[in-house]
């Protein structure tokens, strides 16, 4: 299997929301989590998105993740190699956003990095280097009060380089409204002082799309779906595949059993979700300090889910509210505390797949990451959109067989999206 487009995802929402935004452009893609075994059978494809749970490890773990599935999708023929990251550009001033940028470039042989995550389907675009979360700063949005990874600053170009070791420069709109030639003469006035990354504007598709095109020529870029999206249109241009064969009949035949969802997400919207799917369906809201308590509070989640769940949809959600969550770190912190629910919510997720659970939505990144890595799927076929950025999910070379999954985002979909996702997914 020789692929086009090689594509390192620091979580597996974002992989999902890769692969679905490669697909709608016209590559057939397939998502695998972490490095396939060889034993795996893919299909014939034309990107493959490796996901990775790599946003928030230590710098030196995810530059070690991450250079070993670009060695590995370079074997397997890819030219140009994007690392996915978040359209809310979430990172610390350690990374891990510039080092594992950094290091794929040195692996692939230096050279400047063009870096957008600019994604204007889904609200977020850069002006003048600065992040816009629809008509808000980065700084202003609820990503202010992310549990993980708070964004205190909109200015991409001052975020970068407090985690870069190279300088990091700017290509405005005003040289990507102006062209392709443009954006190479600025490239080529950036790399005469040195500059190593650049972050660039984008307010509409065609800016991605000009953006696309420039960022084949190299060997690695750095963006969310948006430049995804740039890239695949710009692979079809260029005549190496064919538009149209990104559809996989296989990835919505029906698969049967039950259905659940489960939530680790504090972001509004999925507060939003959980507030309406409560009109419709039973949903279990966990006690946060109860779960960093003891193994109780998971028992008794599985125990009263299994006990409703052959009537229909259940909902189980660990999600809280910002100050509460702001309390639980205080006390336990950050890190202990982000854990105990990532492994809480993974669990019970895996306790109803044991339970007969077929398909199943997980919100939240971290928690999709650890759900998905306790189920020990290895890859997943690309079905139909649900939402921006969120696809049904099909497994490949699953041990529990054929399931749906749905793995949102936070800040993801409107505010029936459980109930959308579940009718997609019958």
């Amino acid at each position: 299997m020789a692929i086009l487009l090689g594509s390192i995802a620091d979580d597996y929402t974002g992989a999902s929301d890769l692969a679905n935004t490669l697909t709608k452009n016209g590559l057939r893609t397939v998502q695998t989590v972490g490095i396939p075994d060889p034993s795996l059978a893919l299909p014939d494809v034309d990107a493959v998105v490796v996901s990775l749970k790599i946003r928030s490890v230590p710098a030196p773990d995810a530059v070690a993740a991450a250079t070993s599935a670009e060695r590995w999708l370079r074997r397997r023929g890819a030219s140009h190699v994007l690392y996915k990251i978040c359209s809310t550009f979430d990172s610390t001033d350690t990374g891990n956003i510039g080092p594992v940028t950094e290091a794929l470039s040195d692996a692939a042989g230096g050279g400047i990095v063009l870096v957008t995550p600019a994604f204007p389907e889904t609200g977020r675009t850069v002006y003048l280097g600065h992040l816009f979360v629809g008509s808000q700063p980065l700084n202003e949005s609820p990503l202010k009060d992310h549990p993980l990874s708070p964004m205190h600053d909109a200015n991409l170009v001052r975020v970068l380089t407090r985690q870069s070791q190279g300088a990091v420069g700017l290509i405005d709109l005003a040289a990507i409204a102006a062209g392709p030639d443009a954006v190479r003469a600025r490239l080529d006035a950036l790399r005469t002082t040195g500059i190593t990354l650049a972050i660039a504007d984008a307010i509409f598709e065609r800016d991605l799309e000009t953006l696309g095109e420039i960022a084949l020529e190299t060997p690695v870029s750095t963006g969310a779906s948006g430049l995804g999206l740039g890239l695949a249109r710009a692979l079809v241009r260029s005549g190496r595949i064919s538009a149209g064969g990104a559809v996989t009949t296989d990835a919505m035949r029906p698969v049967g059993g039950l259905s659940a969802i489960v939530a680790g997400s504090c972001s509004k919207a999925t507060l939003r979700q959980l507030d309406v799917a409560e009109r419709s369906m039973p949903v279990l809201r966990l006690d946060p300090e109860r779960l960093l308590a003891g193994p109780d509070e998971i028992a008794a989640a599985i125990a009263w889910a299994g006990d409703r769940i052959a009537a229909g949809p259940v909902v189980v959600a660990a999600s809280a509210a910002p100050e509460t969550v702001s309390r639980l770190q205080s006390l336990y912190g950050r890190e202990a505390s982000g854990h105990a629910i990532e492994t809480a919510t993974s669990i019970i997720a895996a306790e109803l797949v044991e339970r007969g659970v077929k398909r199943l939505v997980v919100a939240g990144g971290e928690t999709s990451g650890a759900a998905v890595d306790r189920l020990a799927i290895p890859a997943f076929l690309i079905g139909p959109e649900i939402a921006p950025g969120v696809p049904v999910l099909r497994t490949v070379g699953n041990a529990q067989g054929d399931m749906l999954l749905v793995l949102k985002s936070g800040n993801f979909g409107g505010e029936d999206f459980f109930a959308a996702a579940l009718a997609m997914m019958n």
